[in-house]
């Protein structure tokens, strides 16, 4: 089924106008100067790694492919450029059977990066490429930012489960992008339902507060959830007195109650003390869930306390305090006529914003073991052997996707990916990226 038939507001009919106007600006002047067919290579890469971060995660590849099916214009989006005189008649005529001819190449989705990995090329016309920046860089950036967040925390939590539960922190498309994109960097389930809808990831969730403010007594709202949702069902117990909800819901569920969860207090000394009181109660297999605003570093401040999962907010969904990734989108070759050679062109800056020009490939070297010991970047024929790991894959071929994959495969391929890493690259403290980017 088609989300876009229940009207849901989770897939829009066109991705034309996700873009910037100066992207049309340039295609109307480049179809002027008769350059707008010039064979292009455009890439995305980042400079450098949120500060503190050891490596990066790719994250939207699967919705990038989406919006570049979708970058249509149809007749409610050629009546805005027409009306709003943001570009004029030939352009227009040139935008209305607009199609992505070309080619992508990008690492797949759940793979790590480091500065300056090319993880994602596309090639075709000058006017068809550069259309597509925006919406690229809005998806990769954002995705990626909330799936290295997801994945430091799943690395802290130690194989207990995490819980995505930001939606009501965030944009309520951002809130969907968000829970697919931590369920790439290792988390297990969404409270979101539209996620779990459109995606397929798992969902969750019980009751709030307000559920037990609702009822005449603790006990009472206890009992109402019991015999509606089972004695499998995990119930909050920091809304008053929390022994007393313990023993509470304990007497009203059995010792066969599923789980209780916290979201506040001293969530380490609060742990034990729910443990403890558990155990003493003979609810031995009852869980412990704890929220709260946790980040990556409060979870692994919790990982000597008796917790079975977390549940993760507001700090998910805003990058843990890294909302973007700073990926750009360069053009870094381009042919004078169609069928002519490629030619490498870069910025040059005084500053920190300069590229690398050249049609890029990348491999990661390998020691003995298996383990990463560098990203190597270069131009020209790709090296085959024992040179590393190929890591770009063909995505769109000759404008059809060829590379779409159930999200399960991209959450385990960022397992694999994270594990063949040294282990410095899951620490906490600050530290520069964990492999080094060489180029050649």
């Amino acid at each position: 089924m088609n989300t876009a038939d229940l009207g849901l507001p989770v897939d829009v009919p066109s991705t034309a106008l996700f873009t910037d106007q100066y992207e049309f600006t340039m295609v109307q002047a480049a179809l002027r100067a008769g350059t707008a067919d010039r064979p292009s290579v455009f890439e995305v890469f980042t400079r450098r790694l949120p500060e503190g971060r050891r490596y990066g995660v790719i994250a939207g590849t699967g919705r990038v492919l989406d919006a570049v099916e979708n970058f249509r214009f149809d007749a409610g989006v050629l009546r805005f450029l027409r009306e709003r005189n943001i570009v004029d008649g030939p352009t227009l005529d040139w935008l209305a059977s607009y199609r992505f001819r070309g080619d992508i190449w990008g690492y797949p989705e759940g793979e790590v990066y480091f500065p300056g990995s090319p993880v994602l090329r596309v090639e075709g016309s000058f006017a068809e490429c550069v259309l597509l920046e925006t919406v690229i860089l809005s998806i990769l950036n954002h995705d990626s930012a909330i799936a290295a967040a997801a994945s430091r925390m799943s690395s802290a939590a130690g194989g207990r489960r995490l819980i995505e539960m930001g939606a009501r922190r965030t944009h309520e498309l951002a809130a969907v992008a968000s829970a697919r994109a931590a369920y790439v960097g290792g988390f297990d389930s969404t409270s979101d339902l539209a996620a779990g809808f459109r995606y397929g990831i798992p969902t969750v969730g019980t009751s709030a507060h307000a559920f037990t403010l609702l009822h005449d007594s603790e006990r009472d709202a206890f009992r109402a959830q019991v015999e509606s949702l089972g004695r499998g069902t995990t119930l909050l117990v920091d809304t008053y007195d929390v022994a007393e909800a313990v023993r509470t819901a304990v007497e009203v569920a059995g010792p066969g109650l599923g789980a209780v969860r916290i979201d506040s207090g001293d969530l380490l000394l609060v742990a034990h003390r729910v443990r403890q009181q558990l155990d003493e109660l003979g609810a031995r297999d009852t869980r412990i869930t704890v929220t709260s605003d946790l980040d990556e570093y409060a979870i692994a401040s919790l990982a000597a306390a008796p917790v079975d999962a977390y549940g993760v907010g507001t700090q998910l969904v805003t990058g843990s305090g890294h909302p973007t990734c700073s990926m750009v989108y360069k053009l870094v070759a381009r042919a004078a006529t169609p069928g002519g050679p490629l030619e490498p062109v870069a910025k040059k800056s005084l500053g920190s914003k300069s590229s690398r020009g050249g049609r890029k490939w990348a491999l990661r070297r390998t020691d003995a073991e298996g383990i990463a010991e560098a990203e190597i970047v270069g131009t020209g024929p790709v090296p085959t052997g024992p040179a590393g790991r190929q890591l770009q894959i063909p995505l769109v071929t000759g404008g059809e996707v060829v590379a779409r994959e159930p999200l399960d495969t991209a959450r385990e391929r960022h397992i694999t990916a994270r594990a063949a890493l040294p282990m410095s690259a899951v620490q906490l403290s600050r530290g520069e990226p964990v492999l080094p980017t060489e180029y050649v």
